[in-house]
């Protein structure tokens, strides 16, 4: 059975659960990550040498980086409408995939530890407000995507990108900030929010 080390509430470990859901597949999550098991034991770092969560098992494969996970399972599981074969479609889907975790990610890191997790080295007002700023100007981006789709991502097919993006969106959704109105991207949480694997694991159980 698959193995996945992470704790529950990790974003990046939430993608990896929920595209578990949408493969269908059973998985033993053995919880690690900061109030759990540390990472940061000989044992882990020999499996992942950053030290950080998710990390798959898979057999004797070991993986990490949750991006990469999520694209490994989706192969290995034969799950082209997931994660195309074809070279140009496969790209689109993989560049909203690079995107959420260069890009979209970074912009609302600083704002994040300020504002959620109340992190005394985060409580620069200038940087809380800029940080606000580039997490609107990125999920306008979004928005922007999606009124030319209609639907998901990259188009009316859902898709991996769709998860990596369905965990940031909903982490704007709920953020302790003021919000742009963005109607593409609040259609498309509630689009999201009918599949089981993003209720349980995209949205960590909230209504």
């Amino acid at each position: 059975m698959l193995k996945i080390l992470g704790k529950p509430t990790s974003i990046n470990v939430r993608k990896v659960l929920w595209t578990c859901v949408e493969l269908g597949i059973d998985f033993e999550l053995a919880p690690y990550g900061s109030g759990f098991a540390s990472c940061n034991t000989p044992e882990f770092i020999a499996l992942n040498p950053n030290a950080m969560v998710p990390v798959i098992q898979d057999g004797d494969f070991v993986l990490w980086e949750s991006n990469a996970i999520c694209r490994y399972l989706a192969a290995k599981h034969g799950r082209a409408d997931l994660l195309p074969v074809q070279p140009q479609q496969r790209a689109r889907v993989e560049q909203w995939m690079d995107w959420q975790a260069t890009e979209l990610n970074n912009s609302w890191r600083y704002a994040f530890m300020a504002l959620v997790r109340q992190s005394p080295a985060h409580q620069d007002k200038a940087a809380i407000e800029a940080g606000v700023q580039a997490w609107n100007h990125h999920l306008s981006i979004l928005d922007r995507q999606l009124s030319r789709t209609g639907a998901h991502a990259v188009g009316e097919v859902f898709t991996l990108a769709d998860i990596v993006l369905g965990l940031s969106v909903h982490r704007w959704m709920v953020a302790p900030i003021e919000r742009l109105r963005l109607p593409c991207v609040a259609a498309y949480y509630e689009r999201l929010s009918e599949r089981v694997g993003y209720q349980v694991h995209g949205r960590n159980g909230m209504p």
